[in-house]
């Protein structure tokens, strides 16, 4: 259903080191609410899964165009809904409904 395709980031959720960053944290709390609505969600990170940003095609073409400056990319049902920042609960939500 979901799938977050992030910049690179110190661990998986990016939730490390000695300041935690809120925006992540926001992102870690959506991503648990989505999946306890019964939702998949998957975060791909580039240096452990570049094929994941290969595979998309409009992801790869993205990131092509734009470098690293378009990352984050939200993909809701196959289809880009976000660049350059992290979805909130709401426009997840929203995604999904008109996905």
């Amino acid at each position: 259903d979901v799938e977050v395709f992030d910049p690179p980031l110190c661990c998986p959720t990016g939730l490390c080191g000695p300041v935690l960053d809120s925006t992540l944290v926001d992102l870690s709390e959506a991503i648990l609410a989505i999946k306890s609505e019964g939702r998949t969600v998957a975060r791909h990170q580039m240096a452990a899964e570049p094929a994941a940003f290969m595979k998309n095609a409009d992801v790869y073409r993205l990131i092509r165009e734009r470098q690293l400056e378009v990352l984050p990319i939200t993909v809701v049902g196959g289809r880009v809904v976000k660049t350059s920042a992290y979805p909130t609960l709401d426009e997840l939500r929203s995604a999904l409904a008109s996905s």
